[in-house]
């Protein structure tokens, strides 16, 4: 059977520097398929879809809610031409009930141990309309190594710099944050997959490094150093999402490889700055991740804490405003209170205001996240100091070598100047 496993394409935020990491939701789900299953996928940021090109069955994996309309699309064309769509996926479990209008079949919930009654039911002609496992999850220990080898992974450079792999230790989230939707997608069950499954995952990845994307490391002290001691040996270098902010973690982080993390600074607090210092002080750098128009921001609020930003010294910064996702609490506040304007999803991007913000207009809130991007990178640009960082795992690759060159000189192809003005 051929099954074409399509990622819908989608846009970058309006000021970010353009790159297209490998996707973990469909590789994932590949491996979960039954060994009778042919897979093509298809990552349309990347690659057309040749429509013509025959099919027995397609799936559709969305992982934003702007893919959903692009997802739509897709299965519209396919369904045209008499072939069965399944969608699954994030944005499908998000977006489930309008999902279904344009899908022969909906599945909700995580694929391990389900899709080979899904495949039985296509090749029966009884396919349903939803598989629901959304309060019935496998146990962890099922989660298998991911089917990397339907990449293309040719098409996963930066400037030539082949792009960081995904991977993940642990499902689900014990913290249940605002704007966030993983408490109603994962459950609030903090459920760490076996050291010894993640750790051979992790081996098995011809790719020195690695983005570990679970929602947060720092949910279980012991389980979080015992996973590091255990990456040591590995070599690899890694980002991830917070580390628990101890010393004795972050220095076990540190020798495990952390390269850097994705830190939300949600405030001008001491705290906030003293964590980033140890972040620095135990050489993992910090990629702020800052979330616009919150109910307390105010346009001077706005503008201190971009001031904060440069004051920390920060290696990056990530700036979205905030955006009603369904299935979360601000979601549900904001319908209550009459505040979102529009439910054109393909709006529910990051960059664009899609509600009434409590302090000021749609359009100023747009203004001041314009104003962030560009105040923060003013004197280096974005792409400069992805360089920078780049080229600090590349040193630290080279002192345990286990340095790989790459395609073509970054620096030289990027900039054009002697990399040693940065050494």
């Amino acid at each position: 059977m051929k099954f074409r496993l399509i990622y819908p394409r989608w846009p970058k935020l309006e000021r970010q520097t353009e790159f297209h990491l490998p996707p973990h939701g469909p590789v994932v789900f590949a491996a979960a398929l039954p060994d009778y299953v042919e897979v093509e996928f298809i990552d349309e940021n990347l690659e057309a879809i040749n429509f013509d090109d025959p099919v027995d069955f397609v799936g559709i994996s969305m992982m934003l809610t702007i893919q959903a309309g692009r997802g739509w699309e897709i299965a519209d064309t396919y369904r045209k031409r008499g072939v069965k769509v399944i969608f699954g996926g994030i944005s499908t479990m998000l977006h489930a009930e309008e999902t279904i209008n344009h899908a022969d079949s909906v599945f909700i919930g995580e694929a391990e141990g389900r899709m080979e009654k899904v495949f039985a039911d296509f090749r029966d002609g009884t396919l349903q309309k939803v598989y629901d496992y959304l309060d019935d999850r496998p146990p962890i220990e099922t989660v298998g190594t991911a089917r990397r080898d339907i990449l293309n992974r040719d098409l996963y450079h930066y400037r030539g710099v082949q792009m960081v792999d995904l991977v993940h230790a642990s499902r689900g989230c014990r913290f249940h944050c605002y704007p966030c939707a993983v408490a109603y997608l994962g459950g609030r069950k903090f459920r760490p997959r076996p050291i010894d499954k993640a750790i051979a995952e992790m081996e098995s990845i011809d790719n020195n490094r690695l983005f570990i994307v679970d929602n947060s490391l720092a949910q279980d002290t012991e389980w979080e150093m015992d996973l590091f001691r255990e990456m040591i040996p590995l070599k690899k270098k890694w980002c991830s999402h917070p580390i628990e902010d101890r010393p004795e973690v972050l220095d076990l982080a540190a020798q495990a490889g952390a390269w850097y993390v994705y830190q939300a600074v949600f405030d001008t607090s001491d705290y906030i700055k003293e964590r980033i210092k140890r972040y620095h002080a135990n050489g993992i750098g910090v990629e702020g991740t800052i979330l616009l128009g919150l109910d307390n921001h105010t346009e001077d609020y706005i503008k201190r804490l971009i001031d904060f930003l440069l004051e920390i010294e920060l290696d990056m910064a990530e700036f979205t405003v905030l955006t009603p996702f369904p299935h979360t609490k601000v979601f549900d506040d904001f319908v209550q209170q009459k505040r979102i304007f529009s439910y054109n999803w393909n709006d529910y991007s990051a960059d664009k205001v899609v509600y009434y913000p409590k302090h000021m207009s749609p359009e100023r809130l747009e203004e001041l996240f314009h104003y962030a991007w560009d105040t923060f990178y003013k004197d280096e640009p974005q792409e400069f100091k992805m360089f920078k960082l780049l080229q600090q795992v590349s040193r630290r690759e080279k002192e345990d070598n286990t340095y790989r060159p790459r395609r073509r000189d970054l620096a030289s192809q990027a900039y054009g100047r002697d990399t040693r003005l940065l050494s």
